[in-house]
């Protein structure tokens, strides 16, 4: 028996519409159908998480925070998640909705590829005790929440890098580089490089450059300013005080992501972006 998860944006029809379409499509092959979202589909079961078989691989609908959503829950049991995008710029969701019967041939016949991808562990710690951990997928930030500004101090592996007043602080693992640390300004950074980003969000300063720095490292985020906010994939939340740390570095666990063939990160970053290649050089 081969037991497949299905999991869409339920506020949007589009991905409703879909899943239904994928659903009828994957039953016609033999799958066993679940579902973690609040959706009624015929021949879909609706379970918790904690609930669910063996699942061989779950299908997402709806863009990168659909994508986001899934991890959280399909993590912990190392289930890969294949993108079906729906939103705008997604490079978790990759598969264009025009794919569908080609996601449920591939995956029916098992052609896919399994794709690892780094994540990241905070804690916060408050007068030596530690009140807050958790992990991402695509950044950890310390932002501010109703300041005008917040001042942070950044130290990397035990060592003082620089002070800030500033709008917050990204960590980023290169999943994430393509998302907001790219709005902030950092660089594009390929899946397999074994690299964190770390940039300032509009700082106050001379020296306000992105960091491209080594995943052994332990970066610590001291908060200065009143209050802060700490946010993991926008997701996971944390009110910050003042004198409160949080340290991050990177995680022993992955998100697995499924791929319908081994397609090159150039190749998608030019396809997302529509970069200008046409012409160049006379090709």
């Amino acid at each position: 028996m081969r037991n497949l998860l299905i999991v869409c944006n339920s506020s949007r029809p589009q991905a409703v519409e879909a899943a239904q379409k994928l659903a009828l499509g994957f039953m016609e092959a033999g799958f066993t159908l679940f579902t973690i979202s609040e959706i009624a589909i015929a021949g879909v079961t609706n379970s918790q998480i904690e609930n669910l078989p063996e699942i061989e691989v779950g299908v997402v609908l709806g863009g990168d925070g659909t994508m986001l959503r899934a991890a959280e829950v399909t993590r912990i049991h190392n289930i890969p998640l294949l993108g079906v995008n729906l939103g705008h710029v997604g490079f978790l969701a990759e598969v264009e909705k025009v794919s569908l019967d080609a996601v449920v041939q591939a995956i029916t016949n098992k052609n896919y590829v399994i794709d690892p991808r780094m994540t990241l562990k905070y804690s916060v710690v408050r007068d030596g005790h530690e009140v807050a951990h958790g992990w991402a997928l695509n950044e950890v930030t310390v932002e501010r929440q109703h300041a005008t500004m917040v001042e942070l101090f950044l130290e990397i592996d035990e060592r003082p890098i620089s002070r800030w007043g500033c709008d917050g602080l990204i960590c980023s693992t290169p999943t994430g580089s393509t998302a907001y640390a790219f709005s902030a300004g950092g660089p594009v950074v390929w899946p397999e490089v074994d690299a964190l980003v770390v940039l300032p969000i509009s700082a106050h300063a001379l020296f306000s450059r992105p960091l491209v720095i080594s995943t052994q490292s332990q970066i610590v985020v001291r908060i200065e300013s009143a209050e802060a906010l700490l946010s993991a994939d926008s997701l996971r939340n944390f009110d910050l005080l003042a004198g409160d740390h949080v340290h991050i570095r990177k995680d022993s666990g992955v998100v697995l992501l499924a791929h319908l063939s081994n397609t090159l990160f150039s190749d998608r970053l030019v396809a997302k972006f529509k970069l200008p290649v046409q012409g160049w050089r006379g090709e």
